[in-house]
């Protein structure tokens, strides 16, 4: 009788595999060089590096668990899906926990877990499932409307947290699933003006401080000190690491803790400050092979809801890239999204691990496998 671990791992997409580790040693060195001078908890220098080192032994045995079963028993429980995710975003509002004026996370016991972060992943399936019955005949707003109504109640809800980058995300998850769906030029073409057209109605729902940092997009230096703040102290990191880069534990923003958040959403701004142009440019490189085997994978997928799955996780990283690495270069709002599994946390790097277990289960099943 075969070894069936043998097998399966004779199966798995190396390079996917590869390139997501490659991903998170890049977090535990940036981490590791942006908390050294950030005491927590008896002294403990490498406090955070420890923990996301746990989080990622951890997450890595629910991945092996979760390529094990079929992805395609998905598709018939989206409908669960959809309710756990509105339910935990519900919970959040009633009982989660606040911190730098957000009510994002809950807690339990010793883990702090976002909600928001799972929902990403529980509405691609969601999406995927809805969309599968509806390949290629999405021709008129009868159509799509529907996927616009499933994606909408999630993101209002987490708007009122508020988070806005999430809420973008989800809308990106949304537009690139759609693409691949099917939707049209027309209709897409409509929903772009109709986006722009409600701007300035959507822009009198923003929280003070959302519009604070959609403004500093224009001049950072106006609020130098407040809004600007945050974009002015990461371009000058980045700039600062020119070519090679100063060396890690050598960059003067983040090592002087000029760089807030420089362990989370900012962390690009230190891989750019102390590996420079070469360092920033193997990261990029590293997520565009992620990107590239992904939407490979989506195109061998034997069925329409692998496809879809794919293509959704697949939006979801470029999104989170194009925001993340946008608002460290002062080109898009700074928002609370994280680099894909390189910025601290646990419910990210689980999203995001989980995310590469589907992607690694629509492969081995990519043709009729015995797994």
């Amino acid at each position: 009788m075969p070894n069936r671990s043998k097998i399966s791992l004779e199966k798995l997409d190396m390079g996917l595999i590869v390139a997501a580790f490659i991903l998170m040693l890049y977090g535990m060195i940036a981490i590791a060089s942006a908390t050294h001078f950030q005491i927590f908890g008896n002294e403990d220098q490498v406090w955070f590096v420890k923990r996301q080192g746990i989080f990622i032994f951890c997450s890595v045995f629910v991945v092996w668990f979760s390529f094990r079963f079929d992805y395609r028993s998905l598709k018939d429980l989206a409908p669960l899906f959809y309710i756990m995710t509105i339910f935990l975003l519900l919970l959040v509002l009633l009982v989660g926990k606040s911190a730098l004026g957000a009510q994002r996370w809950l807690d339990i016991g010793p883990i702090r877990l976002q909600p928001s972060e799972f929902a990403k992943i529980f509405m691609i399936i969601v999406l995927a499932s809805f969309l599968s019955r509806r390949i290629n005949q999405l021709q008129g707003w009868l159509e799509v409307l529907p996927a616009f109504a499933l994606i909408g109640v999630p993101a209002i809800l987490v708007l009122r947290q508020p988070d806005l980058g999430t809420a973008m995300v989800f809308v990106g998850i949304l537009i690139g699933t759609l693409f691949v769906a099917g939707i049209t030029w027309r209709i897409l073409g409509m929903m772009t003006g109709i986006a722009l057209l409600a701007l300035p109605v959507l822009w009198h729902f923003l929280y003070d401080y959302q519009k604070s940092r959609i403004l500093v997009l224009i001049n950072p230096n106006e609020d130098p000190l407040g809004a600007g703040y945050h974009v002015i102290q990461s371009q000058i990191a980045i700039g600062s690491g020119k070519f090679f880069g100063k060396g890690l534990f050598s960059g003067s923003q983040s090592q002087l803790n000029f760089l807030p958040e420089n362990h989370t959403d900012f962390i690009f701004s230190v891989i750019g400050e102390e590996m420079g142009f070469i360092g920033s440019g193997i990261l990029i490189l590293t997520y565009g092979f992620l990107l590239y085997r992904t939407l490979r994978i989506a195109g061998e997928a034997q069925d329409d809801f692998g496809m879809l799955l794919a293509s959704g996780i697949a939006s979801m990283w470029a999104f989170h890239l194009l925001v993340n690495i946008g608002m460290t270069m002062g080109v898009m709002p700074v928002t609370g999204v994280p680099l894909p599994f390189v910025s601290y946390g646990l419910s990210s790097l689980l999203t995001n691990l989980c995310a590469i277990a589907l992607i690694l289960n629509i492969y081995i099943r990519r043709r009729k496998i015995s797994f």
